[in-house]
């Protein structure tokens, strides 16, 4: 009972709204640049494959498609360290600030 009480008064706190929006926000954000980035990616292999096989330079083993691909992964682990960073800091504070005021 009184596990349901905290729950209640946790969930009924303006901070928990709060937390819950913008984690969401910025989840749904990321989410979606990463899916455009990677799928953007997709779309080039698929319809303009000829553009990846271009080599860098005359003569060069090395085509364009290699460092784009290159982008797409590092771009996934930047997206999950920016996320990480604000979790540890922004929803991390409003999250203690929860806790302290449910006490």
């Amino acid at each position: 009972m009184a596990n349901e009480l905290s729950v209640t008064k946790i969930r009924s706190n303006p901070k928990y709204a709060e937390l819950v929006r913008k984690r969401s926000s910025f989840a749904i954000l990321l989410t979606v640049l990463m899916l455009t980035i990677y799928y953007g990616f997709i779309m080039i292999i698929a319809f303009a494959p000829s553009f990846l096989g271009t080599p860098i330079t005359a003569g060069s083993v090395s085509t364009i498609g290699f460092p784009i691909g290159i982008g797409v992964i590092l771009s996934a682990i930047a997206l999950t360290g920016i996320y990480v960073y604000r979790a540890n800091t922004e929803f991390d504070n409003l999250t203690k600030q929860l806790i302290e005021g449910s006490k």
